[in-house]
């Protein structure tokens, strides 16, 4: 097998194994929402009580407290509705409930989609370091301010409070009709205490490697995110401005704009999510926060802080992802459409990519008619390498081949494909959102599996039309299956991602035979200038 096809067969194993891992290792997922059907469970006390997570320090020792198995019984003290969502504020002060209202957000069963899990650490959640005080904390309720508020057209501020013996605790939450909201805390007696974002929401079950569990954002720009099972231990950060849980689509966050604050990570310690990261914010007196809870729109974000973009997480490649999406948000503001955003993004990289994939494609060309030739020198100087490879590189400059030159648009094809991959898996923009016809969606994968099955036939002709010189009847078979393999793999996938792989092998097909049609008037005019010789 050739140099291009050893390369284009590892591109597309290594494809393979990556998408691949997610279908065979898939992530856990003990998701429990609060409008799912209610399954078996253990009995729950009514009592409320302190948390079995340690409440972190910046010291070495964690002090652990006693396990709250009942958070579901909370009470919803306040409401809060706008176009977009309707949170609910349980009598703990924390976010309860977060409903989506588009209709694009549901639930496997049509439901609304409430992005925040049962019996999990919830936004909002205070604790402190004081054990006593903790304690109480979790034994008495908040009042609200009201306990119904419209942010739909403007802002709605409600104020809850809470008395801990002596000492009051006060939060003053504006919620904005976007989803974001500012948040003061006022805590008296001077007392140290943590208010995390919450646990991760848990709206996605697909099996796709995508990040989820918690970022934190340091002001330097260092971006930090860490998975189930990546907190063994306490993790400190001293000058944060973004603390976020994230989940595929979803996120919960807080954040300052103009300043920094102290973060810590641990493991959540909670029952079904116990190796789940979870953030902790330090503070003392009182602190100045924004937060959001909701999708990950990339507009929206922009225009809050673009600190919050950081917060999408593109994985490797996001250093070309981001532009990339940029890029696809600009067309699909002309368009109007994610289908043919992503059809004319496709377009658009083969258009950037010609000139490298032409001269690429022409070599390929040559080595083909040379491969006679080049079998006649393995032959005859088979035993002496070195002079073989100095008659093999005679023959490549003689007539205008350059064997790696074939590689070299495979080679960029490999961050490109893996930054669009990421960018179509995490883009929530693309939650339903329809093409034509039967794609109602592009972010699930095709209902009748056409997109995949013509993936599957466009790779077939390509590999069909480009120049082959394998002569190993295995490696033959191997790369002749290709196209069935990536079909099987593609019938599962995203419809965005697969309309994507089927348009750039469309149009590898058109300028494969474009350069096939002009390989051969360049060998009719080297003929007949050879023959005017």
């Amino acid at each position: 097998m050739d140099a291009n096809k050893r390369l284009l067969l590892a591109i597309a194993l290594s494809f393979l194994v990556l998408v691949g891992y997610s279908y065979l290792f898939p992530p856990k997922n003990n998701t429990t929402y609060e409008n799912n059907t209610t399954q078996n469970r253990q009995s729950v006390a009514t009592k409320k009580e302190a948390p079995n997570v340690a409440v972190p320090t910046k010291s070495s020792e964690v002090t652990t407290q006693t396990a709250p198995v009942a958070t579901d019984t909370t009470k919803t003290i306040a409401t809060i509705t706008s176009k977009k969502y309707t949170i609910k504020i349980d009598d703990l002060g924390r976010i309860k409930s977060a409903i989506l209202k588009e209709k694009k957000y549901k639930t496997e069963d049509g439901k609304p989609l409430d992005i925040i899990a049962k019996d999990t650490i919830r936004p909002l959640e205070i604790r402190f370091k004081d054990k006593a005080i903790n304690k109480l904390a979790f034994e008495n309720s908040y009042s609200a301010s009201s306990s119904s508020l419209d942010a739909t057209n403007s802002d709605a501020t409600l104020t809850l409070t809470q008395n801990l013996n002596g000492v009051t605790v006060k939060k003053v939450i504006t919620f904005h009709p976007e989803g974001n909201y500012d948040l003061k805390v006022e805590v008296s007696g001077n007392k140290e205490y943590f208010i995390t974002p919450g646990l991760r929401p848990m709206a996605d079950k697909s099996m796709y490697m995508v990040v989820r569990g918690a970022l934190v954002r340091e002001a330097s720009g260092v971006i930090n995110t860490f998975e189930s099972g990546d907190v063994k231990q306490i993790k400190s950060f001293d000058k944060v401005n973004v603390a976020a849980a994230i989940d595929r689509y979803y996120t919960t966050l807080l954040f300052s704009k103009n300043s920094t604050f102290s973060a810590t990570i641990a493991a959540s310690g909670i029952k079904e999510h116990e190796e789940e990261p979870v953030i902790f914010i330090g503070a003392k007196g009182n602190l100045d926060l924004e937060g959001y809870i909701g999708p990950k729109e990339w507009k929206l974000f922009s225009k809050l802080d673009k600190k919050l973009e950081d917060v999408i997480e593109f994985g490797w490649f996001t250093f070309l992802a981001k532009p990339f999406f940029k890029v696809m948000l600009a067309i699909f503001n002309f368009v109007g459409n994610w289908g043919w955003t992503i059809v004319l993004f496709t377009i658009l990289v083969k258009i950037v990519l010609f000139p490298l994939s032409y001269k690429g494609l022409m070599s390929m060309q040559k080595l083909k008619d040379l491969a006679p030739k080049m079998k006649e020198l393995k032959e005859k100087y088979g035993k002496d390498p070195a002079k073989m490879n100095q008659q093999m590189m005679e023959l490549y400059k003689k007539h205008g081949a350059n064997p790696m030159g074939g590689c070299l648009p495979m080679l960029l094809q490999i961050p490109i494909f893996f930054a669009l991959y990421r960018v179509l898996l995490n883009a929530d923009e693309l939650q339903g959102a329809p093409w034509i016809l039967w794609i109602k969606d592009l972010s699930v994968q095709d209902p009748y599996f056409v997109l995949p099955i013509l993936m599957g036939i466009t790779m077939y002709i390509q590999q069909k039309i480009t120049p082959n010189n394998m002569t190993d009847p295995t490696q033959q078979k191997i790369f002749q299956w290709l196209p069935v393999i990536m079909t099987f793999f593609f019938l599962t996938f995203p419809a965005g991602l697969v309309l994507y792989w089927l348009v750039n092998n469309v149009l590898t097909i058109a300028q494969q035979a474009y350069v096939n049609k002009a390989y051969e008037s360049y060998k009719a005019k080297q003929k007949e200038i050879k023959n005017k010789k």
